[in-house]
Parts: structure tokens; sequence; C-alpha cells
């Protein structure tokens, strides 16, 4: 049986093979790049038919949709990852996390953004002083509930 770690790896291999981009993954099923690579990397699970036309697409094993469209469990190993790339988000939100929470609450009121009815694109922009990565993240508001 093929965990999601197994996929993910056979994933990677087709990928770096055809020198596909996660951009045309996502693209040639119809479904944003952010959310197709979360799937992809076992973060998050696609519908059915779409777990089945990527394992299709990618020529990889039937089971690979099994596994694409099961809902993940998300247990994250590590406190702080080592990654530089992934340490520099907590480095951003070890800075101005609870900026970010007192904004949310000031412009939308008590309570909290949704990571799951949630939007992102990441992009590279040009800028006078070198390039920069922009990262857009839009959540639906979600209001606490008064007990």
């Amino acid at each position: 049986m093929l965990s999601k770690s197994d996929v993910t790896d056979l994933i990677y291999e087709k990928k770096r093979t055809a020198g596909l981009s996660w951009a045309t993954i996502a693209a040639d099923i119809g479904m944003s790049e952010v959310f197709v690579t979360s799937a992809c990397l076992g973060m998050n699970s696609l519908p059915k038919d779409k777990a089945e036309a990527l394992t299709s697409n990618l020529g990889l094993p039937q089971e690979a949709a099994i596994v694409l469209a099961e809902f993940p469990n998300k247990i994250f190993a590590q406190a702080i990852p080592t990654d530089p790339c992934i340490y520099r988000f907590y480095e951003i939100m070890g800075v101005y996390g609870q900026s970010l929470k007192e904004l949310i609450q000031e412009k939308g009121g008590d309570g909290i953004m949704s990571a799951i009815d949630f939007d992102m694109s990441v992009d590279k922009v040009p800028y006078e002083k070198g390039d920069r990565i922009e990262i857009k993240m839009s959540g639906k508001f979600l209001a606490y509930n008064a007990w």
C-alpha cells in the first residue's frame, strides 16, 4: 500500500523527469497551483475525479489516486523546520504574528482567518532593489462564537 510520502516521492520523480512545474500539473486538472502542490505533498486531499486525472496525467499507479483523495493526517513532526525557506516563515510569524492577530481583529472583528476556506498565490515580482517574492493570502473571516 502506498503512503502519502510514497505518492509525494512518485510525483517529485515524474515532475523532475518530465520537466513539469507545479503550475502545469495544477492547470492540467483545473485547480489552484497552491492547493494542488499542497495535496501532492500530502497536506490536502484532492476530489476523487481530480486525483484520478492527476494520476493519469503523470502516469502514476492507480493506487496513487486513492491516496491523493484521502483526508490528510496533518502531524507536524518538527517544531521548527530547518529548511531556510520554511524557517523564514516561522521567523516572520515570530516577529509579526501578534501584529497580524491584532490587525485581523481590528479590521475584521473578534475572530480568525480560515485556513480551510483559503486562497493563496506566490509570485516573483521585479523590484528596484532586487526581485521580491510576493505571497498573497486570503482566508474567510470566522467570527469567534460567544458561548
